[in-house]
Protein backbone atom coordinates (compact mmCIF):
# COMPACT_ATOMS: atom_id res chain seq x y z
CA UNK A 1 0.00 0.00 0.00
CA UNK A 2 1.68 3.18 -1.23
CA UNK A 3 0.13 5.38 1.48
CA UNK A 4 1.49 3.16 4.24
CA UNK A 5 4.97 3.12 2.67
CA UNK A 6 4.94 6.90 2.39
CA UNK A 7 3.80 7.31 5.99
CA UNK A 8 6.48 4.94 7.24
CA UNK A 9 9.07 6.89 5.29
CA UNK A 10 7.92 10.17 6.85
CA UNK A 11 7.92 8.61 10.30
CA UNK A 12 11.41 7.20 9.92
CA UNK A 13 12.74 10.54 8.78
CA UNK A 14 11.32 12.06 11.96
CA UNK A 15 12.73 9.19 14.04
CA UNK A 16 16.14 9.79 12.49
CA UNK A 17 16.05 13.47 13.47
CA UNK A 18 14.88 12.60 16.99
CA UNK A 19 17.41 9.76 17.38
CA UNK A 20 14.73 7.14 18.06
CA UNK A 21 15.27 3.45 17.39
CA UNK A 22 11.55 2.61 17.40
CA UNK A 23 8.13 4.16 17.89
CA UNK A 24 5.03 2.53 19.36
CA UNK A 25 1.45 3.37 18.36
CA UNK A 26 -1.31 2.03 20.65
CA UNK A 27 -5.03 1.85 19.90
CA UNK A 28 -5.89 4.29 22.66
CA UNK A 29 -6.51 8.01 23.09
CA UNK A 30 -5.85 10.31 26.08
CA UNK A 31 -8.93 8.79 27.74
CA UNK A 32 -7.97 5.12 27.26
CA UNK A 33 -11.12 4.44 25.28
CA UNK A 34 -11.76 1.26 23.35
CA UNK A 35 -13.42 3.22 20.56
CA UNK A 36 -11.77 6.56 19.90
CA UNK A 37 -12.26 9.73 17.83
CA UNK A 38 -10.54 9.77 14.44
CA UNK A 39 -8.06 12.38 15.69
CA UNK A 40 -6.24 9.79 17.75
CA UNK A 41 -6.31 6.81 15.36
CA UNK A 42 -2.57 6.85 14.92
CA UNK A 43 -2.17 3.08 14.83
CA UNK A 44 -4.67 2.89 11.96
CA UNK A 45 -2.98 5.80 10.17
CA UNK A 46 0.47 4.23 10.28
CA UNK A 47 -0.52 0.60 9.61
CA UNK A 48 -3.86 0.65 7.77
CA UNK A 49 -5.35 -1.80 10.29
CA UNK A 50 -8.66 -0.47 11.67
CA UNK A 51 -9.63 -3.09 14.26
CA UNK A 52 -10.54 -1.84 17.73
CA UNK A 53 -7.51 -3.50 19.38
CA UNK A 54 -3.90 -3.58 18.34
CA UNK A 55 -0.47 -1.98 18.71
CA UNK A 56 1.82 -1.00 15.84
CA UNK A 57 5.59 -0.74 16.25
CA UNK A 58 7.99 0.73 13.73
CA UNK A 59 11.80 0.57 13.74
CA UNK A 60 14.10 2.06 11.14
CA UNK A 61 14.09 -1.22 9.19
CA UNK A 62 10.96 -3.16 10.19
CA UNK A 63 7.37 -2.91 11.38
CA UNK A 64 4.95 -5.17 13.24
CA UNK A 65 1.40 -5.14 14.56
CA UNK A 66 0.09 -7.02 17.61
CA UNK A 67 -3.61 -7.89 17.85
CA UNK A 68 -5.85 -10.54 19.40
CA UNK A 69 -7.71 -13.53 17.98
CA UNK A 70 -10.77 -11.49 17.02
CA UNK A 71 -8.72 -9.85 14.28
CA UNK A 72 -6.16 -12.41 13.12
CA UNK A 73 -7.79 -13.05 9.75
CA UNK A 74 -8.80 -9.44 9.15
CA UNK A 75 -5.34 -8.16 10.07
CA UNK A 76 -3.59 -10.67 7.80
CA UNK A 77 -5.62 -9.38 4.88
CA UNK A 78 -5.04 -5.70 5.61
CA UNK A 79 -1.31 -6.06 6.29
CA UNK A 80 -0.57 -8.40 3.39
CA UNK A 81 0.66 -5.66 1.06
CA UNK A 82 2.62 -3.73 3.66
CA UNK A 83 5.87 -4.34 5.48
CA UNK A 84 3.99 -4.91 8.73
CA UNK A 85 4.38 -8.36 10.25
CA UNK A 86 1.36 -9.72 12.16
CA UNK A 87 2.01 -10.69 15.78
CA UNK A 88 -0.74 -12.91 17.22
CA UNK A 89 -1.39 -12.22 20.88
CA UNK A 90 -1.79 -15.22 23.23
CA UNK A 91 -0.30 -17.57 20.63
CA UNK A 92 2.76 -19.53 21.71
CA UNK A 93 5.94 -18.13 20.23
CA UNK A 94 4.66 -14.58 19.75
CA UNK A 95 7.21 -12.16 21.24
CA UNK A 96 6.19 -9.24 23.39
CA UNK A 97 6.63 -5.75 21.97
CA UNK A 98 9.75 -5.19 24.05
CA UNK A 99 11.22 -8.58 23.07
CA UNK A 100 10.61 -7.89 19.39
CA UNK A 101 12.17 -4.42 19.53
CA UNK A 102 15.18 -5.79 21.40
CA UNK A 103 15.59 -8.55 18.84
CA UNK A 104 15.31 -6.15 15.91
CA UNK A 105 17.89 -3.80 17.35
CA UNK A 106 20.29 -6.61 18.16
CA UNK A 107 20.02 -8.21 14.72
CA UNK A 108 20.32 -5.07 12.61
CA UNK A 109 22.29 -1.90 12.79
CA UNK A 110 19.99 1.03 13.44
CA UNK A 111 20.15 3.29 10.44
CA UNK A 112 21.52 6.68 11.35
CA UNK A 113 23.20 5.62 14.59
CA UNK A 114 23.05 3.20 17.48
CA UNK A 115 20.17 4.71 19.43
CA UNK A 116 18.51 2.56 22.08
CA UNK A 117 15.68 5.00 22.75
CA UNK A 118 12.08 3.98 22.00
CA UNK A 119 9.33 6.55 21.59
CA UNK A 120 5.66 6.70 22.53
CA UNK A 121 3.20 9.57 23.02
CA UNK A 122 2.72 9.76 26.78
CA UNK A 123 -0.64 11.52 26.37
CA UNK A 124 -2.29 8.46 24.80
CA UNK A 125 -0.67 5.75 26.90
CA UNK A 126 -1.88 4.96 30.41
CA UNK A 127 0.44 5.27 33.38
CA UNK A 128 0.25 1.53 34.04
CA UNK A 129 1.08 0.57 30.46
CA UNK A 130 4.05 2.96 30.30
CA UNK A 131 5.50 1.63 33.55
CA UNK A 132 5.19 -1.92 32.30
CA UNK A 133 6.84 -0.95 29.03
CA UNK A 134 9.71 0.85 30.76
CA UNK A 135 10.48 -2.28 32.80
CA UNK A 136 10.19 -4.58 29.77
CA UNK A 137 12.46 -2.41 27.61
CA UNK A 138 15.05 -2.15 30.39
CA UNK A 139 15.10 -5.94 30.53
CA UNK A 140 15.83 -6.08 26.79
CA UNK A 141 19.35 -4.76 26.96
CA UNK A 142 18.80 -1.42 28.63
CA UNK A 143 16.45 0.17 26.13
CA UNK A 144 14.97 3.48 27.32
CA UNK A 145 11.61 5.10 26.69
CA UNK A 146 10.83 8.65 25.59
CA UNK A 147 7.26 9.85 26.17
CA UNK A 148 7.13 13.49 25.09
CA UNK A 149 6.75 13.17 21.33
CA UNK A 150 3.63 12.94 19.16
CA UNK A 151 4.92 12.28 15.63
CA UNK A 152 1.39 12.41 14.23
CA UNK A 153 1.36 16.16 14.84
CA UNK A 154 4.07 16.43 12.19
CA UNK A 155 3.53 13.59 9.71
CA UNK A 156 -0.31 13.35 9.59
CA UNK A 157 -1.00 16.19 7.18
CA UNK A 158 -4.79 15.77 7.04
CA UNK A 159 -5.28 14.76 10.67
CA UNK A 160 -8.94 15.06 11.71
CA UNK A 161 -9.59 17.65 14.43
CA UNK A 162 -10.79 16.82 17.93
CA UNK A 163 -14.61 16.64 17.64
CA UNK A 164 -16.69 19.73 18.40
CA UNK A 165 -20.11 18.05 18.54
CA UNK A 166 -22.58 19.53 21.05
CA UNK A 167 -23.17 17.94 24.45
CA UNK A 168 -26.76 17.12 25.47
CA UNK A 169 -28.58 16.50 28.73
CA UNK A 170 -29.44 12.93 29.73
CA UNK A 171 -32.89 13.18 31.35
CA UNK A 172 -33.54 12.00 34.89
CA UNK A 173 -36.35 9.77 33.62
CA UNK A 174 -33.61 7.56 32.14
CA UNK A 175 -30.67 8.29 34.48
CA UNK A 176 -32.52 7.63 37.74
CA UNK A 177 -30.04 9.56 39.91
CA UNK A 178 -29.14 13.25 40.07
CA UNK A 179 -25.59 14.40 39.37
CA UNK A 180 -25.38 15.92 42.86
CA UNK A 181 -26.10 12.50 44.35
CA UNK A 182 -23.46 10.84 42.17
CA UNK A 183 -20.84 13.43 43.11
CA UNK A 184 -21.66 12.95 46.79
CA UNK A 185 -21.23 9.18 46.43
CA UNK A 186 -17.94 9.66 44.56
CA UNK A 187 -16.60 11.98 47.28
CA UNK A 188 -17.62 9.49 49.94
CA UNK A 189 -15.76 6.73 48.08
CA UNK A 190 -12.72 9.01 47.81
CA UNK A 191 -12.76 9.65 51.56
CA UNK A 192 -12.79 5.89 52.11
CA UNK A 193 -9.63 5.77 49.97
CA UNK A 194 -8.18 8.67 52.02
CA UNK A 195 -8.17 10.83 48.88
CA UNK A 196 -9.26 14.48 48.65
CA UNK A 197 -10.09 14.43 44.94
CA UNK A 198 -9.55 12.66 41.65
CA UNK A 199 -9.03 13.21 37.93
CA UNK A 200 -11.60 11.43 35.82
CA UNK A 201 -10.37 10.74 32.28
CA UNK A 202 -12.68 7.93 31.13
CA UNK A 203 -15.31 9.46 28.85
CA UNK A 204 -18.17 7.13 29.78
CA UNK A 205 -17.46 7.71 33.49
CA UNK A 206 -17.69 11.46 32.93
CA UNK A 207 -20.91 11.16 30.93
CA UNK A 208 -22.46 8.93 33.61
CA UNK A 209 -21.42 11.20 36.48
CA UNK A 210 -22.71 14.40 34.90
CA UNK A 211 -25.85 12.90 33.26
CA UNK A 212 -24.68 14.24 29.92
CA UNK A 213 -24.18 12.53 26.58
CA UNK A 214 -22.49 13.38 23.27
CA UNK A 215 -21.57 12.10 19.82
CA UNK A 216 -17.79 12.48 19.73
CA UNK A 217 -17.06 8.75 19.43
CA UNK A 218 -18.59 6.49 16.80
CA UNK A 219 -21.41 4.42 18.36
CA UNK A 220 -20.58 5.64 21.89
CA UNK A 221 -22.63 8.60 23.22
CA UNK A 222 -19.75 10.36 24.98
CA UNK A 223 -17.87 13.65 24.64
CA UNK A 224 -14.16 14.48 24.85
CA UNK A 225 -13.39 16.00 28.25
CA UNK A 226 -11.80 15.58 31.68
CA UNK A 227 -13.46 16.01 35.08
CA UNK A 228 -11.35 17.13 38.04
CA UNK A 229 -13.09 16.62 41.38
CA UNK A 230 -11.90 17.99 44.72
CA UNK A 231 -13.54 17.77 48.12
CA UNK A 232 -15.48 20.99 47.51
CA UNK A 233 -15.50 21.63 43.75
CA UNK A 234 -15.50 20.07 40.31
CA UNK A 235 -14.19 21.34 36.97
CA UNK A 236 -15.08 20.03 33.52
CA UNK A 237 -12.28 20.49 30.99
CA UNK A 238 -13.92 20.66 27.58
CA UNK A 239 -13.98 22.75 24.42
CA UNK A 240 -16.59 25.33 25.40
CA UNK A 241 -18.00 25.45 21.86
CA UNK A 242 -19.59 22.10 22.64
CA UNK A 243 -21.78 23.45 25.43
CA UNK A 244 -25.25 24.69 24.56
CA UNK A 245 -26.82 27.40 26.76
CA UNK A 246 -29.01 24.70 28.31
CA UNK A 247 -26.03 22.49 29.19
CA UNK A 248 -24.03 25.47 30.48
CA UNK A 249 -26.91 26.45 32.76
CA UNK A 250 -27.21 22.85 33.96
CA UNK A 251 -23.51 22.69 34.84
CA UNK A 252 -23.73 25.97 36.71
CA UNK A 253 -26.76 24.74 38.67
CA UNK A 254 -24.74 21.69 39.69
CA UNK A 255 -21.73 23.82 40.66
CA UNK A 256 -19.53 22.38 37.91
CA UNK A 257 -16.93 24.89 36.72
CA UNK A 258 -15.86 24.80 33.07
CA UNK A 259 -12.38 25.30 31.63
CA UNK A 260 -10.75 24.67 28.25
CA UNK A 261 -9.90 21.06 27.39
CA UNK A 262 -6.24 21.92 26.84
CA UNK A 263 -5.99 23.47 30.32
CA UNK A 264 -6.20 20.16 32.19
CA UNK A 265 -2.44 20.05 32.73
CA UNK A 266 -2.54 23.48 34.33
CA UNK A 267 -5.54 22.40 36.38
CA UNK A 268 -3.50 19.51 37.79
CA UNK A 269 -0.58 21.83 38.51
CA UNK A 270 -2.92 24.22 40.33
CA UNK A 271 -4.68 21.46 42.28
CA UNK A 272 -4.37 22.60 45.89
CA UNK A 273 -5.58 19.76 48.12
CA UNK A 274 -3.23 17.41 49.94
CA UNK A 275 -3.61 14.41 47.63
CA UNK A 276 -5.43 13.20 44.54
CA UNK A 277 -6.60 9.78 43.36
CA UNK A 278 -5.36 8.74 39.94
CA UNK A 279 -6.29 5.47 38.29
CA UNK A 280 -3.07 4.30 36.56
CA UNK A 281 -5.12 2.34 34.02
CA UNK A 282 -7.16 5.43 33.11
CA UNK A 283 -4.93 8.50 33.46
CA UNK A 284 -2.24 9.04 30.85
CA UNK A 285 1.41 8.95 31.80
CA UNK A 286 1.92 12.57 30.78
CA UNK A 287 -0.90 13.83 33.02
CA UNK A 288 0.22 11.60 35.89
CA UNK A 289 3.72 13.11 35.75
CA UNK A 290 2.19 16.61 35.81
CA UNK A 291 0.81 16.17 39.32
CA UNK A 292 2.92 17.61 42.13
CA UNK A 293 0.67 16.54 45.04
CA UNK A 294 0.67 13.16 46.75
CA UNK A 295 -0.98 10.58 44.52
CA UNK A 296 -3.34 7.88 45.75
CA UNK A 297 -3.15 5.12 43.17
CA UNK A 298 -6.39 3.16 42.93
CA UNK A 299 -9.09 2.11 40.55
CA UNK A 300 -11.56 4.89 39.86
CA UNK A 301 -14.59 4.33 42.12
CA UNK A 302 -16.86 5.47 39.29
CA UNK A 303 -16.23 2.33 37.23
CA UNK A 304 -18.03 0.03 39.65
CA UNK A 305 -20.68 2.58 40.56
CA UNK A 306 -21.93 2.91 37.01
CA UNK A 307 -21.93 -0.84 36.34
CA UNK A 308 -24.59 -1.38 39.03
CA UNK A 309 -27.82 -0.15 37.44
CA UNK A 310 -30.45 1.53 39.56
CA UNK A 311 -34.13 0.57 39.26
CA UNK A 312 -34.81 3.25 36.63
CA UNK A 313 -31.87 2.08 34.52
CA UNK A 314 -32.91 -1.56 34.82
CA UNK A 315 -36.44 -0.75 33.65
CA UNK A 316 -34.94 1.29 30.82
CA UNK A 317 -32.92 -1.72 29.70
CA UNK A 318 -36.05 -3.87 29.69
CA UNK A 319 -37.91 -1.35 27.54
CA UNK A 320 -34.97 -0.91 25.16
CA UNK A 321 -34.57 -4.68 24.78
CA UNK A 322 -38.29 -5.00 24.09
CA UNK A 323 -38.13 -2.50 21.24
CA UNK A 324 -34.93 -4.08 19.97
CA UNK A 325 -36.64 -7.47 20.04
CA UNK A 326 -39.51 -6.10 17.95
CA UNK A 327 -37.02 -4.87 15.34
CA UNK A 328 -35.15 -8.20 15.40
CA UNK A 329 -38.33 -10.24 14.91
CA UNK A 330 -39.38 -8.06 11.97
CA UNK A 331 -35.94 -8.56 10.49
CA UNK A 332 -35.78 -12.32 11.04
CA UNK A 333 -39.24 -12.83 9.54
CA UNK A 334 -38.25 -10.78 6.51
CA UNK A 335 -35.00 -12.74 6.14
CA UNK A 336 -36.86 -16.05 6.36
CA UNK A 337 -39.12 -15.05 3.50
CA UNK A 338 -36.60 -13.16 1.36
CA UNK A 339 -34.76 -14.46 -1.67
CA UNK A 340 -31.45 -14.39 0.19
CA UNK A 341 -29.46 -14.85 -3.01
CA UNK A 342 -30.41 -11.25 -3.82
CA UNK A 343 -29.04 -10.01 -0.49
CA UNK A 344 -25.51 -9.36 0.72
CA UNK A 345 -23.88 -8.91 4.13
CA UNK A 346 -24.12 -5.14 3.78
CA UNK A 347 -27.71 -5.11 2.52
CA UNK A 348 -29.02 -7.10 5.48
CA UNK A 349 -27.11 -4.84 7.86
CA UNK A 350 -28.85 -1.83 6.31
CA UNK A 351 -32.24 -3.55 6.55
CA UNK A 352 -31.80 -4.32 10.26
CA UNK A 353 -30.52 -0.82 11.05
CA UNK A 354 -33.52 0.70 9.26
CA UNK A 355 -35.92 -1.44 11.29
CA UNK A 356 -34.24 -0.42 14.53
CA UNK A 357 -34.36 3.23 13.51
CA UNK A 358 -38.16 2.97 13.36
CA UNK A 359 -38.30 2.21 17.08
CA UNK A 360 -38.99 4.99 19.63
CA UNK A 361 -35.95 6.50 21.41
CA UNK A 362 -33.52 5.03 18.84
CA UNK A 363 -30.34 7.09 18.55
CA UNK A 364 -27.71 5.01 16.76
CA UNK A 365 -26.16 1.58 16.45
CA UNK A 366 -24.07 0.56 19.47
CA UNK A 367 -21.23 -0.89 17.37
CA UNK A 368 -20.61 -1.67 13.73
CA UNK A 369 -22.69 -4.69 12.79
CA UNK A 370 -20.92 -7.99 12.27
CA UNK A 371 -22.80 -9.73 9.47
CA UNK A 372 -20.64 -12.67 8.45
CA UNK A 373 -21.88 -15.29 6.02
CA UNK A 374 -20.15 -18.62 5.50
CA UNK A 375 -16.41 -18.43 6.06
CA UNK A 376 -16.69 -14.74 6.97
CA UNK A 377 -18.47 -15.82 10.16
CA UNK A 378 -15.18 -17.38 11.27
CA UNK A 379 -13.62 -13.89 11.36
CA UNK A 380 -14.62 -12.98 14.89
CA UNK A 381 -14.94 -9.21 14.44
CA UNK A 382 -15.58 -9.18 10.71
CA UNK A 383 -17.09 -6.00 9.28
CA UNK A 384 -18.22 -6.16 5.67
CA UNK A 385 -16.84 -3.52 3.33
CA UNK A 386 -17.67 -2.91 -0.35
CA UNK A 387 -14.51 -4.87 -1.13
CA UNK A 388 -15.34 -7.90 1.06
CA UNK A 389 -19.16 -7.87 0.83
CA UNK A 390 -20.49 -11.18 -0.50
CA UNK A 391 -23.96 -12.36 -1.53
CA UNK A 392 -25.83 -14.76 0.69
CA UNK A 393 -26.93 -18.21 -0.42
CA UNK A 394 -29.93 -20.32 0.66
CA UNK A 395 -27.60 -22.62 2.61
CA UNK A 396 -25.20 -22.51 5.53
CA UNK A 397 -25.00 -20.16 8.49
CA UNK A 398 -25.15 -16.39 8.87
CA UNK A 399 -23.64 -14.87 12.03
CA UNK A 400 -25.26 -11.56 12.93
CA UNK A 401 -23.88 -9.58 15.89
CA UNK A 402 -25.50 -6.18 16.28
CA UNK A 403 -26.90 -3.65 18.70
CA UNK A 404 -28.45 -0.24 19.13
CA UNK A 405 -28.30 2.83 21.29
CA UNK A 406 -31.68 3.84 22.70
CA UNK A 407 -32.12 6.73 25.12
CA UNK A 408 -33.11 4.27 27.83
CA UNK A 409 -30.60 1.49 27.17
CA UNK A 410 -27.92 -0.07 25.00
CA UNK A 411 -28.43 -3.42 23.28
CA UNK A 412 -26.07 -6.15 22.09
CA UNK A 413 -27.31 -9.40 20.54
CA UNK A 414 -25.90 -12.17 18.35
CA UNK A 415 -27.90 -14.75 16.48
CA UNK A 416 -26.51 -17.39 14.14
CA UNK A 417 -29.14 -18.11 11.52
CA UNK A 418 -29.63 -21.08 9.20
CA UNK A 419 -30.23 -19.81 5.65
CA UNK A 420 -30.90 -23.29 4.30
CA UNK A 421 -29.45 -26.81 4.46
CA UNK A 422 -26.62 -27.38 6.94
CA UNK A 423 -24.02 -30.07 7.33
CA UNK A 424 -24.20 -32.41 10.32
CA UNK A 425 -21.02 -30.83 11.66
CA UNK A 426 -22.44 -27.30 11.41
CA UNK A 427 -25.47 -28.43 13.41
CA UNK A 428 -23.27 -30.18 15.96
CA UNK A 429 -21.07 -27.11 16.52
CA UNK A 430 -24.13 -24.85 16.74
CA UNK A 431 -25.60 -27.11 19.41
CA UNK A 432 -22.35 -27.14 21.39
CA UNK A 433 -22.29 -23.34 21.42
CA UNK A 434 -25.96 -23.23 22.43
CA UNK A 435 -25.25 -25.63 25.31
CA UNK A 436 -22.55 -23.30 26.61
CA UNK A 437 -24.83 -20.29 26.26
CA UNK A 438 -27.61 -22.01 28.19
CA UNK A 439 -25.29 -23.25 30.93
CA UNK A 440 -24.18 -19.69 31.67
CA UNK A 441 -27.75 -18.40 31.72
CA UNK A 442 -28.84 -21.15 34.12
CA UNK A 443 -25.99 -20.41 36.57
CA UNK A 444 -26.69 -19.74 40.24
CA UNK A 445 -23.70 -18.31 42.10
CA UNK A 446 -22.63 -16.51 45.30
CA UNK A 447 -22.60 -12.72 45.18
CA UNK A 448 -19.11 -11.33 44.73
CA UNK A 449 -17.50 -14.09 42.69
CA UNK A 450 -15.60 -13.14 39.55
CA UNK A 451 -16.91 -13.80 36.07
CA UNK A 452 -13.77 -15.86 35.49
CA UNK A 453 -15.30 -18.51 37.73
CA UNK A 454 -18.29 -18.86 35.38
CA UNK A 455 -16.36 -18.99 32.12
CA UNK A 456 -15.90 -22.76 32.13
CA UNK A 457 -19.69 -23.20 31.96
CA UNK A 458 -19.66 -21.67 28.49
CA UNK A 459 -16.74 -23.80 27.32
CA UNK A 460 -17.22 -27.19 28.94
CA UNK A 461 -19.11 -28.71 26.01
CA UNK A 462 -16.83 -27.33 23.30
CA UNK A 463 -13.66 -28.24 25.20
CA UNK A 464 -14.78 -31.87 25.26
CA UNK A 465 -14.66 -31.74 21.45
CA UNK A 466 -11.24 -30.07 21.33
CA UNK A 467 -12.77 -26.72 20.32
CA UNK A 468 -12.08 -23.33 21.85
CA UNK A 469 -12.46 -19.57 21.47
CA UNK A 470 -10.16 -16.85 22.78
CA UNK A 471 -12.48 -13.87 23.14
CA UNK A 472 -14.35 -13.06 26.34
CA UNK A 473 -17.61 -14.82 27.10
CA UNK A 474 -19.26 -11.72 28.52
CA UNK A 475 -18.88 -7.99 29.15
CA UNK A 476 -20.89 -5.29 30.87
CA UNK A 477 -23.18 -2.99 28.87
CA UNK A 478 -23.74 0.71 29.60
CA UNK A 479 -26.97 2.65 30.09
CA UNK A 480 -27.11 4.55 26.80
CA UNK A 481 -23.33 4.43 27.02
CA UNK A 482 -20.52 2.22 25.78
CA UNK A 483 -21.57 -1.25 24.69
CA UNK A 484 -18.46 -2.62 26.42
CA UNK A 485 -18.42 -1.68 30.09
CA UNK A 486 -16.23 -3.03 32.86
CA UNK A 487 -14.35 -3.87 34.93
CA UNK A 488 -16.47 -7.03 35.43
CA UNK A 489 -16.32 -9.62 32.66
CA UNK A 490 -16.87 -13.32 32.03
CA UNK A 491 -13.67 -14.60 30.50
CA UNK A 492 -10.93 -17.19 30.92
CA UNK A 493 -8.30 -14.68 32.08
CA UNK A 494 -8.52 -13.76 35.75
CA UNK A 495 -10.66 -10.66 36.25
CA UNK A 496 -11.11 -9.98 39.97
CA UNK A 497 -14.02 -7.54 39.62
CA UNK A 498 -16.96 -9.09 41.53
CA UNK A 499 -20.37 -9.83 40.04
CA UNK A 500 -23.13 -8.14 42.03
CA UNK A 501 -26.86 -7.65 41.62
CA UNK A 502 -27.78 -4.85 39.23
CA UNK A 503 -24.96 -5.43 36.75
CA UNK A 504 -25.58 -6.14 33.10
CA UNK A 505 -23.39 -8.70 31.34
CA UNK A 506 -23.48 -10.50 28.02
CA UNK A 507 -23.36 -14.27 27.44
CA UNK A 508 -21.74 -14.95 24.05
CA UNK A 509 -19.79 -18.17 23.56
CA UNK A 510 -18.75 -19.14 20.06
CA UNK A 511 -16.70 -21.43 17.83
CA UNK A 512 -14.87 -20.24 14.71
CA UNK A 513 -13.41 -22.54 12.06
CA UNK A 514 -11.28 -20.49 9.62
CA UNK A 515 -12.27 -20.90 6.01
CA UNK A 516 -15.43 -22.80 6.97
CA UNK A 517 -17.97 -21.18 9.29
CA UNK A 518 -18.50 -19.60 12.69
CA UNK A 519 -21.18 -19.70 15.40
CA UNK A 520 -21.93 -17.27 18.22
CA UNK A 521 -25.11 -16.89 20.31
CA UNK A 522 -25.47 -13.86 22.58
CA UNK A 523 -27.98 -12.44 25.03
CA UNK A 524 -27.57 -9.47 27.35
CA UNK A 525 -28.36 -10.41 30.96
CA UNK A 526 -29.14 -8.64 34.23
CA UNK A 527 -27.72 -10.02 37.46
CA UNK A 528 -30.57 -10.34 40.00
CA UNK A 529 -31.02 -11.94 43.46
CA UNK A 530 -31.69 -15.69 43.59
CA UNK A 531 -31.87 -16.60 47.27
CA UNK A 532 -30.18 -15.98 50.61
CA UNK A 533 -29.03 -18.91 52.73
CA UNK A 534 -26.75 -19.38 55.71
CA UNK A 535 -23.93 -19.18 53.14
CA UNK A 536 -24.93 -15.70 52.01
CA UNK A 537 -26.67 -14.16 49.02
CA UNK A 538 -26.85 -16.07 45.75
CA UNK A 539 -27.47 -14.51 42.36
CA UNK A 540 -28.83 -15.54 38.96
CA UNK A 541 -29.29 -14.09 35.50
CA UNK A 542 -32.42 -12.48 34.04
CA UNK A 543 -32.30 -12.48 30.23
CA UNK A 544 -32.91 -8.95 28.96
CA UNK A 545 -32.61 -9.81 25.27
CA UNK A 546 -35.96 -10.78 23.75
CA UNK A 547 -35.47 -12.57 20.46
CA UNK A 548 -35.95 -16.18 19.31
CA UNK A 549 -32.87 -18.38 19.08
CA UNK A 550 -32.89 -20.27 15.78
CA UNK A 551 -34.02 -23.84 16.54
CA UNK A 552 -33.43 -25.22 13.04
CA UNK A 553 -29.71 -25.99 13.51
CA UNK A 554 -30.18 -27.66 16.90
CA UNK A 555 -29.41 -31.34 17.33
CA UNK A 556 -32.08 -31.75 19.99
CA UNK A 557 -30.71 -35.10 21.21
CA UNK A 558 -27.46 -33.38 22.22
CA UNK A 559 -29.25 -31.09 24.68
CA UNK A 560 -29.94 -32.26 28.22
CA UNK A 561 -33.52 -32.18 29.45
CA UNK A 562 -32.59 -29.19 31.63
CA UNK A 563 -31.18 -27.34 28.62
CA UNK A 564 -34.26 -28.09 26.53
CA UNK A 565 -36.45 -26.83 29.36
CA UNK A 566 -34.46 -23.61 29.61
CA UNK A 567 -34.80 -22.95 25.87
CA UNK A 568 -38.56 -23.61 25.94
CA UNK A 569 -38.94 -21.34 28.97
CA UNK A 570 -36.90 -18.60 27.30
CA UNK A 571 -38.99 -18.77 24.16
CA UNK A 572 -42.16 -18.71 26.24
CA UNK A 573 -40.89 -15.47 27.82
CA UNK A 574 -39.99 -13.98 24.43
CA UNK A 575 -43.41 -14.76 23.03
CA UNK A 576 -45.24 -13.42 26.08
CA UNK A 577 -43.36 -10.12 25.99
CA UNK A 578 -43.35 -9.55 22.23
CA UNK A 579 -46.68 -11.02 21.06
CA UNK A 580 -48.78 -7.96 22.06
CA UNK A 581 -46.85 -5.90 19.49
CA UNK A 582 -47.56 -8.14 16.50
CA UNK A 583 -50.53 -9.49 14.59
CA UNK A 584 -51.25 -11.39 11.41
CA UNK A 585 -48.33 -13.08 9.68
CA UNK A 586 -45.74 -11.53 12.02
CA UNK A 587 -47.47 -12.96 15.07
CA UNK A 588 -47.74 -16.34 13.36
CA UNK A 589 -44.01 -16.27 12.58
CA UNK A 590 -43.17 -15.36 16.18
CA UNK A 591 -45.38 -18.13 17.54
CA UNK A 592 -43.64 -20.71 15.37
CA UNK A 593 -40.17 -19.38 16.21
CA UNK A 594 -40.98 -19.60 19.94
CA UNK A 595 -42.73 -22.99 19.84
CA UNK A 596 -41.37 -25.60 22.27
CA UNK A 597 -38.73 -28.03 21.05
Amino acid sequence: MDNISSRLSDLRELMRREHLAAFIFPSTDPHQGEYIPDHWKGREFISGFNGSAGTAVVTMTSAALWTDSRYFLAAEEVLSNTEFQLMKLKIEGTPTIAQWIGQQLRERDVEGGSSTEVGIDGMVNSTASVRELIASLRHEGGLTLRTNLDPLAQIWKSRPPIPLNPVELFPMEYAGEETASKLARIRQALRQQHADGMLMASLDDIAWTLNLRGTDVHCNPVFVSYLLISSQSATLYINKEKLTPQVSAYLEENHIAVDDYDHVKQGLKDYFEYNILLDPDEVSYTLYKTVSREVVEAESPVKRMKTVKNAVEQDGFRRAMLRDGIAMVKFLKWLDEADVSRETEISIDRRLTALRAQQPLYRDISFDTIAGYGEHAAIIHYEATPQTDIPLKPEGLLLLDSGAQYLDGTTDITRTIALGPLTDYQRHVYTLVLKGHIQVEMAKFPAGISGTQLDVLAKRAIWREGLHYLHGTGHGVGTYLNVHEGPHQIRMEWKPAPLVAGMTVTDEPGVYLPGRFGVRIENTLLIVPYQTTEFGQFLQFEPLTLCPIDKRPIVVEELTSEERQWLDDYHRLVYKRLAPYFDGSELAWLKKACAPL
